[in-house]
């Protein structure tokens, strides 16, 4: 039996449920959202819908579904019964009782579009991603060091820190990925897990999905992207590599984001000088897929590979993303990148503050890693920078240089 890993988004979803009628909880597959509400509401029914199967009539007659399985319900995967909402709506707009309803969905297409219309103040939507490193350790954190930081940055970086106690060496955490299944089982299969992982994310959901002829073609596509990650896309030059155009490579990478298998962060700007990028950089929803499409077989294969430098920092950037999903105020994230090349790697804006963070594979970063947070704060000098960070494989915290702080990838 797999280990149940305790969500740090726990404790919003059971405040939620407690002032809304229903409560979406989205993401992509195998990121644990069925394990976790089964474990929070084991007093809910429960229903899981299948594309092809009408359970239970639902799709035929939601309304006298819904009379045989009267609240409190979870539905799960719930694009699959979209004829479900309109009647939810109408029980919600006749009893606004909270925690009625709990929907889970692992697309964003069509259904779960009309779903946060249809639903509009009278549902709460929650993304649960994959495993974060401190749910996964021995001495998980009570308030995540993200919030801690942008609160309080000067006390965040003089005070002691503890760093995560995990189980794993830092390249097989990140090659296995954070899945739950891909955390839990031995490591030999693994890459099985990855493989049929792509394969019935290819076969079932993109099928079901999206009119695509050669479902080869689009396997070859997405491990391209793998290879892109923590990285600006050109449609164009994505399309000539697969014999496709930019506009099918545009397509199909929306497919990825509607699947929660692919995120894109933002290009920050803010005045009119256009020298700065304003293309997104995206970044894969989970490593261990990264790895397995690159197919690095082993974890320490990672120190040698060309894309260590990237699946790191995509590694890090979902840690900042999952933190992020469980604040209840988060702060707005961007990259930044001049057209002269300077870039950094993250900008986080909160309260009016902004804090410029750089992801290096570094154990001991000097000032030379701080280029990209220097040439930020020079071209915006009015901003509030109270203090930036390069999150690397050290020890401990330490000021590398004024305003300028290296941060363990483990910090508690």
């Amino acid at each position: 039996m797999n280990k149940y890993y305790e969500r740090q988004i726990t404790a919003k979803i059971q405040k939620l449920i407690l002032h809304f009628p229903c409560v979406v909880i989205i993401g992509a597959r195998q990121v644990g959202k069925s394990t976790l509400l089964k474990k929070l509401f084991p007093d809910y029914n429960y229903v899981l819908f299948d594309p092809v199967e009408d359970v239970e009539n639902a799709r035929q007659d939601p309304d006298f579904f819904l009379n045989n399985r009267p609240s409190p319900l979870i539905l799960d995967e719930i694009q699959y019964a979209p004829e479900l909402v309109a009647a939810i709506k109408r029980r919600i707009d006749k009893d606004r009782k909270p925690g009625q309803f709990i929907l889970t969905g692992s697309q964003q297409w069509g259904i779960m579009n009309n779903l946060s219309e249809s639903l509009a103040g009278r549902a709460m939507i929650l993304e649960l991603e994959p495993l974060a490193i401190g749910e996964i350790a021995n001495n998980p954190p009570e308030e995540p060091w993200l919030e801690r930081y942008l609160d309080n940055p000067v006390q965040f970086v003089t005070t002691k820190n503890e760093r995560l106690q995990l189980p794993l060496i830092p390249y097989e955490h990140i090659w296995r990925g954070l899945f739950p299944d891909a955390v839990n089982l031995p490591k030999d299969i693994v890459v099985d897990f990855h493989s049929s992982y792509q394969k019935t994310y290819v076969e079932r959901d993109v099928r079901l999905l999206a009119n695509i002829g050669d479902l080869q073609q689009f396997t070859r596509f997405v491990r391209l992207i793998a290879a892109l990650t923590a990285q600006e896309i050109n449609y164009n030059e994505v399309g000539r590599e697969l014999g496709i155009d930019g506009s099918t490579a545009k397509r199909w990478l929306k497919i990825l984001r509607e699947t929660f298998e692919w995120h894109e962060i933002p290009a920050y700007s803010k005045n009119a000088i256009k020298k700065i990028s304003s293309k997104p950089k995206g970044y894969f929803a989970d490593t261990g897929q990264v790895c397995f499409s690159q197919a690095i077989a082993k974890p320490n294969n990672l120190a040698s590979h060309p894309l260590w430098g990237a699946i790191f920092e995509n590694f890090v950037v979902n840690e900042i993303r999952k933190q992020c999903n469980w604040m209840s105020s988060a702060p707005n994230i961007f990259h930044w990148r001049s057209y002269s090349g300077a870039e950094c790697d993250l900008i986080l804006e909160y309260n009016g503050k902004y804090f410029p963070i750089e992801i290096k594979t570094k154990s001991h970063p000097t000032k030379n890693t701080t280029s990209g947070i220097k040439a930020f704060k020079k071209c915006y000098p009015k901003l509030d920078v109270p203090m930036s960070l390069v999150i690397c494989f050290t020890e401990q915290i330490f000021p590398i240089e004024e305003g300028i702080y290296a941060l363990p990838w483990n910090i508690r």
